[in-house]
C-alpha cells in the first residue's frame, strides 16, 4: 500500500515557520510545500470554484508526480445537495482539468443536514463517470471520495452505490476517532483528519496517529492508493501531525510519499 500524505490547503498565515522559511514569499509557498509533500487537497475550490487558468498555473509550478485533490464546490454539494448535477459536475471538471496529470481525486464532502439520498448520489457519481481523466489518471477516470456527515447516510444501500462506482468512502476522524464506518468501497482510499484531542489544540496524540496507522496497514491490499489529508491547520498543527503519522505508517512497513523531515506546532 502506498499513502500519499498531505494537508487540506497549503495557503495559511500561521505556516510561516512551522513550513515556510522566512525568506519564501507567499506568492511561491506552493513552490516551497510541493518540495516538502507530494500531495495537498485544495479546500478554497469549495467556496469558489477557480477558473481553469488557475488550475493550469498550479500544474506547472508543482513537479511531476504531485497530486491535488480537488474540494468539489458547494454549489454541487450544499446548494443543489447532489440534485441535477451534470451542469455542476461538467463544469467543475472542465476547470479542474487544467491540473492535466497533477489532478487527483474530487471530494464530495456532503453537508451535515443532508440526509441519505442514495438515488441522488449514484446519479451525481455517474455524472463523474461521464468524464474522462484529463491524463488517463487510474484507470482512465476521476476517482471519486465521498464525506457523508448525517448518520442516516450509514446503510447498505448506500454501501452498494459506493462500491458500484468505485468512488471511497471518506474516512473521517474527529478528536482521535472515526466517525464514520470504516468500509472499504473502492480499490482506494481516502481519510481526513479534522481535530485532534490532544493539546495545544487541535494538535493529535501520538497513541491516536499509530492506531490510525495500523487500521489502514490492516484494512488495504498491497496495490492500493490511500491519500490522507490533516484538515486541522491552526498553528501548523497539521504539519506536525502529518510528519508524525508518516512515522508511524513507516513503522507499520506502509510506503509514504515525502513529508517534511522537521516540523514544529
Amino acid at each position: 500500500m502506498r499513502l500519499l500524505v498531505g494537508t487540506s490547503g497549503w495557503q495559511y498565515r500561521d505556516w510561516r515557520g512551522p513550513l515556510y522559511p522566512a525568506g519564501v514569499p507567499q506568492r511561491r509557498w506552493l513552490e516551497h510545500y510541493a518540495s516538502q509533500y507530494a500531495t495537498v487537497e485544495n479546500n478554497g475550490s469549495f467556496y469558489r470554484l477557480p477558473a481553469r487558468e488557475t488550475f493550469a498555473d498550479w500544474q506547472a509550478r508543482v513537479p511531476a508526480g504531485f497530486v491535488m485533490a480537488v474540494k468539489a464546490s458547494r454549489y454541487l454539494t450544499h446548494i443543489r445537495r447532489l440534485r441535477d448535477p451534470a451542469e455542476p459536475v461538467a463544469r467543475l471538471l472542465a476547470a479542474a482539468a487544467g491540473l492535466g496529470d497533477r489532478l487527483g481525486p474530487v471530494l464530495l464532502q456532503l453537508p451535515p443536514t443532508l440526509p441519505a439520498d442514495p438515488a441522488a448520489l449514484a446519479q451525481c457519481l455517474a455524472e463523474f463517470a461521464r468524464h474522462p481523466h484529463p491524463a488517463g489518471g487510474p484507470g482512465g477516470r476521476i476517482r471519486v471520495a465521498v464525506e457523508p456527515r448525517h448518520q442516516s447516510w450509514w446503510n447498505a444501500e448506500v454501501r452498494q452505490v459506493l462500491t458500484e462506482h468505485d468512488a471511497a468512502l471518506c474516512w473521517a476522524d474527529q478528536l482521535g476517532r472515526p466517525v464514520t464506518p470504516l468500509w472499504r468501497t473502492a480499490g482506494w482510499g481516502y481519510l481526513r483528519f479534522h481535530q485532534g484531542a490532544a493539546r495545544p489544540w487541535p494538535r493529535y496524540g501520538q497513541q491516536a496517529l499509530r492506531s490510525w496507522a495500523a487500521r489502514l496497514a490492516g484494512a488495504w491490499p498491497a496495490p492500493a492508493e490511500v491519500y490522507v489529508y490533516f484538515n486541522n491547520d491552526p498553528g501548523g498543527a497539521a504539519i506536525a501531525d502529518s510528519v508524525a503519522f508518516a512515522a508511524a505508517a513507516r513503522r507499520e512497513g506502509l510506503t509514504v510519499s515525502r513529508t517534511p523531515q522537521q516540523a514544529t506546532a
